[in-house]
């Protein structure tokens, strides 16, 4: 036959009985010195008077002895021989200070005459009646037994009475005690809502002292008795048996106060915390093992909940931070630092990016500059759908497929028209906005298509000017429709002009309107227009000041500007 774990062959149950087991050791010897000191003293002293030579106290005496408030009731017999009432006879002192403080009025002035339950009228729908007439007719002791019910006071307010109550038989008569159940009650109730108790368990005797809420912290059933400390370790599972051995130990052998959480075989999902301190008589060794128990389960749950939300939290971040870095990777692999050097065809170029300022922290913005073997100029800006590692891959499929495509050769219409379907047949929601152009410098001449994208403004005279778009409206956004066409606006430049492509991430804010954002963009342009210097980097300087007017440190989206100044012919 297997033998249970929790039988006291287990190690720590070994060691925890062997420490009882010498504690009570302790205990009997330190008694025992104290008995044989006492039989020491010498016997003897003045002859004590017989007892019965004492005069005996009479009954109200007696009565008025007693700490309880209490009264003596008489039977009231029906015709049946069923006591229907009972007469008040007497009140000790207690019940007169307790009337007087609660009541407002002495309990009554008419002994012998006064039934109580018609005095007392809400009495009779307590148990006070049954208590009475029970220990008159078995004679034996009833309660304690809460009962509450109001009576009138002398000012006609009904006062609430809250009692614990008592009855013995005396005599003929019923001895009615009470005192103020609230405490006993309140801490009946904090015990079972803050779900914690104490207990007493004194080593010389076993005897255990335990708070009214025991059984219920412990999921122990109603009738079961109360365990003690042995009992207690037997409950206890396995993997906490070593904690509440420690505790032990450090009460009764160093004398300290101790802590620890246990769980039990018979509710192992509840959680207990134990505070234990020793408690000694006299100057001698710890008698008794005091504690306070607390069931923190939904602590125990809460704690474990946010630990796995910070987990996860974290694991999420370490997610986001590994994709951001990859996608900034890739990002600075794809996209150039700065446009290509165009100025050979008569533009003067400069450019900024602004990534996000969320968790992203990497767009869909990409751009592309290039002289073409014919000796024109590729310009292009577009913004991908979404942010980090899908955004960064359609940028550089987008831009790496026009950088190829511009040596064909083909019309921007056509070059805008093959993205499109690049972008519809990667099989996800890949869209992308863009502004595709080729630059013709013999001429000074803008082709350029718009792909669901923001016009470009043109500075001019020291004024800021929304290009006029294709008739008909921009095309859809490269990925939307396959087989979409686009139709190409012609922008002739002028010497000194300065042409801004941008992504919407500069002018787009949460609560407003596009209008309000193109608005702002043009304000700014025309305003650092005038402190606009000839020279590459006056331009880029220029283009700076711009971006800044615009963004903040809480910005939501990439902003990406592409600044070219045509130089003439």
């Amino acid at each position: 036959m297997n033998t249970p774990w929790w039988d006291d062959g287990a190690p720590e149950l070994r060691r925890i009985s062997d420490l009882l087991a010498a504690q009570r050791r302790h205990v009997r010897r330190f008694t025992a010195r104290h008995r044989a000191w006492a039989e020491t003293f010498p016997a003897g002293g003045e002859e004590l008077p017989d007892i019965r030579e004492l005069p005996a106290p009479d009954a109200q005496a007696v009565l008025d002895a007693v700490p309880l408030a209490a009264m003596l009731l008489a039977p009231l017999h029906g015709p049946d021989g069923a006591v229907r009432d009972f007469r008040y006879v007497t009140h000790n002192v207690a019940a007169g200070e307790y009337a007087a403080r609660y009541l407002g009025s002495v309990v009554s002035p008419w002994p012998g005459r006064v039934p109580i339950l018609r005095y007392y009228p809400h009495m009779s729908e307590t148990a006070v009646p049954g208590m009475l007439a029970e220990v008159l007719r078995t004679g034996r002791s009833q309660g304690p037994v809460p009962a509450e019910w109001y009576v009138r006071d002398a000012d006609g307010r009904p006062v609430r009475v809250s009692n614990e109550v008592r009855a013995a038989r005396c005599g003929e008569l019923a001895l009615l005690s009470w005192e103020r159940g609230e405490r006993s009650r309140m801490a009946l109730a904090a015990q079972r809502l803050a779900r914690v108790c104490w207990a007493e368990w004194n080593l010389a005797d076993d005897e255990v002292i335990t708070s009214t809420g025991l059984g219920l912290v412990l999921g122990l059933p109603e009738q079961e008795a109360k365990p003690r400390l042995m009992e207690l370790a037997r409950m206890t599972a396995p993997e906490y048996l070593g904690a509440l051995e420690e505790v032990l130990r450090a009460a009764l052998v160093l004398g300290k106060e101790a802590t620890c959480d246990l769980r039990f075989t018979h509710a192992p999902e509840r959680m207990l915390r134990l505070v234990a301190e020793p408690v000694r008589i006299m100057d001698g060794p710890v008698w008794t093992v005091r504690a306070v128990l607390r069931d923190v389960s939904e602590v125990g749950r809460s704690r474990e909940m946010a630990e796995r939300a910070r987990r996860e939290a974290r694991r999420q971040q370490d997610r986001a931070e590994a994709v951001a870095e990859i996608a900034e990777r890739l990002r600075e692999a794809v996209l150039p630092g700065f446009p290509a050097d165009t100025a050979r065809q008569g533009l003067e170029s400069a450019a900024v990016y602004r990534p996000d300022a969320g968790e992203a922290g990497v767009g869909g913005d990409w751009y592309k500059t290039r002289m073409l073997p014919d000796g024109r100029v590729l310009v292009a800006l577009g913004d991908a759908r979404g942010h980090g590692l899908d955004a960064v891959a359609l940028m550089a499929k987008l831009r790496y497929a026009l950088a190829g495509l511009a040596y064909t050769g083909a019309v921007v219409e056509r070059l805008t028209a093959w993205l499109n379907e690049l972008a519809c047949d990667d099989g996800r929601e890949s869209t992308t906005t863009a502004i595709i152009a080729r630059y013709h410098p013999e001429r000074c001449l803008l082709r350029w298509t718009c792909a669901g994208h923001p016009r470009p403004v043109l500075v001019r005279d020291g004024q800021a000017l929304l290009l006029p778009g294709a008739v008909g409206g921009p095309g859809l956004p490269l990925g939307v429709l396959p087989h979409a066409t686009y139709t190409a606006t012609e922008t002739w430049l002028r010497g000194g002009d300065v042409l801004l492509l941008y992504s919407d991430g500069l002018i787009e804010h949460r609560g407003e309107d596009l209008d309000v954002g193109i608005a702002a963009l043009r304000a700014a342009a025309e305003r650092r227009a005038g402190s606009l210097a000839p020279g590459p980097e006056a331009l880029q300087t220029y283009t700076d000041a711009v971006v800044s007017d615009l963004t903040g440190p809480t910005q939501m989206d990439d902003a990406t500007v592409l600044t070219f100044r045509a130089l003439g012919a």
